[in-house]
């Protein structure tokens, strides 16, 4: 079953995927009225929402690090019944009222895993799937950023159990125990909350120290000011920070060595409160296991049962031919994040942005499609988008200089990166993401 009806002779675009950046290329697919075939792995719609689907990162106590009215799809704001944080249960809702809303679910193979897809001679592509063999006209990637977790490698040997964070679920699993969390980005942070209120110690290692940002000013989400420059954003951090966070070096946090908005800020304070109530105790990075013990590297050790890395993911596409792509510290290049080098091979969903994603995934998804549907309807147009592609190179950053690690390698600013999708999309002569852009669709959707 395709999204729209497929003109006799026509290959479908496949999509895989269908949590929230898969639903975003559906529904901009639909409004193009591009026929398209999208898979999913799992039995429902969600993707890391959903704490059911195998292999998820999802736990108990998770919720959006951005606030309820800055994080929806473009034009279906979420219910103002949501918490200003909306919690992991209330986002799998929104999920799935988006996907029902917009009839979404018609175009779906559930139970369906792509395993292999590669590249015709003729452009077309031929997906190898759990269900049979499919050909499509082009591939549209959105299975996400956080599948495949990166653990490092620590010298000596360690008694207990090591777990990467995508293996964490609830608070159970700390109980009667000494853990450690390595790594200080937010979901480490939530995690060594959980180890403090459930274990019997608990430890997070950091390398580096990060900002912490309040998550309400004056009562408000602190997102709220995004509408402010990024030096703007600064002055006024500058000038809370030491009334509402103070110094972090008061609780075993190294001062952070770079600038704010260098690294993903940590929206935690809660982890602040364990800290100085000595529920949680912050702890250098780990030179090596020793038995029964980590040892770090400024000498002193903890008996510890359990590791928990929190350490990040590889942005993997498993079903795609590595050489179809070039790859930089496990981060695939692709021109705005979303157009291979390689025609007709497209992602949505791969990159880090300090904000919320969910109205960056429509406005990529909606350029994806405007490609699309010039490949069916104007190829001299289609083959500007491509030298763009292979010519322009666009600094996304917004004048951060982002620190460097893996994580940080595909990082983009979020005004600067809204500022060059509006341009291509100028540059292309496509049509802008404005409310009411889908209503029809929305109208049709409720009779699917």
């Amino acid at each position: 079953m395709v999204g729209s009806p497929a003109p006799s002779g026509a290959l479908p675009v496949a999509v895989v995927g269908a949590g929230p950046a898969g639903l975003a290329a559906a529904r901009a697919l639909r409004v193009r009225g591009l026929p398209y075939i999208q898979f999913e792995r799992h039995h429902d719609v969600g993707g890391i929402w959903d704490i059911d689907n195998p292999g998820t990162p999802m736990y108990e106590s998770a919720h959006f690090i951005s606030s309820r009215d800055k994080s929806g799809f473009f034009d279906f704001p979420m219910p103002a019944r949501y918490a200003d944080y909306p919690s992991r249960t209330e986002i799998l809702e929104y999920t799935h009222s988006f996907a029902d809303a917009y009839g979404l679910r018609a175009g779906i193979r559930f139970d369906s895993t792509v395993m292999r897809g590669e590249q015709a001679p003729d452009g077309s592509w031929m997906l190898d799937t759990s269900h049979g063999a499919v050909r499509a006209s082009a591939l549209v990637c959105c299975t996400g950023v956080t599948w495949d977790p990166r653990t490092p490698e620590v010298p000596g040997h360690f008694d207990g159990e090591i777990i990467h964070s995508v293996r964490y679920r609830d608070p159970s699993q700390f109980a009667g125990r000494r853990v450690l969390i390595v790594g200080l980005g937010n979901s480490g942070a939530d995690i060594a909350c959980d180890a403090a209120m459930s274990a019997d110690a608990a430890f997070i290692s950091t390398r580096r120290g990060y900002h912490f940002i309040p998550k309400f000013i004056a009562g408000s989400p602190s997102d709220q000011t995004e509408w402010l420059p990024i030096w703007g954003e600064r002055l006024l951090y500058r000038v809370m920070r030491p009334l509402v966070i103070g110094d972090v070096r008061r609780w075993g946090l190294p001062k952070p060595d770079h600038r704010l908005f260098e690294t993903h800020p940590l929206l935690n304070t809660q982890l602040l409160h364990h800290l100085q109530h000595g529920d949680v105790a912050a702890r250098p990075g780990v030179s090596r296991f020793d038995g029964d013990a980590v040892v770090f590297t400024d000498g002193t050790r903890e008996r510890v049962d359990l590791v928990v890395f929190a350490t990040g993911y590889d942005m993997a596409i498993p079903y795609v031919p590595q050489h179809y792509l070039s790859w930089t510290n496990g981060r695939p290049d692709m021109y705005l994040n979303a157009f291979a080098a390689r025609p007709g091979l497209f992602g949505v969903s791969y990159l880090e942005v300090n904000s919320s994603a969910y109205t960056l995934f429509d406005r990529v998804a909606n350029l994806v499609a405007c490609h699309l549907a010039d490949l069916r309807d104007d190829p001299a147009r289609a083959e500007r988008l491509r030298q763009l592609v292979i010519s322009d190179h666009p600094d996304l950053s917004g004048g951060v200089h982002f620190v460097d690690s893996p994580r940080h390698t595909n990082y983009v600013e979020v005004r600067a990166y809204r500022q060059n999708l509006r341009r291509v999309a100028r540059l292309m002569g496509w049509p802008e993401l404005k409310p009411g852009r889908f209503d029809a669709i929305r109208m049709a959707g409720a009779h699917v």
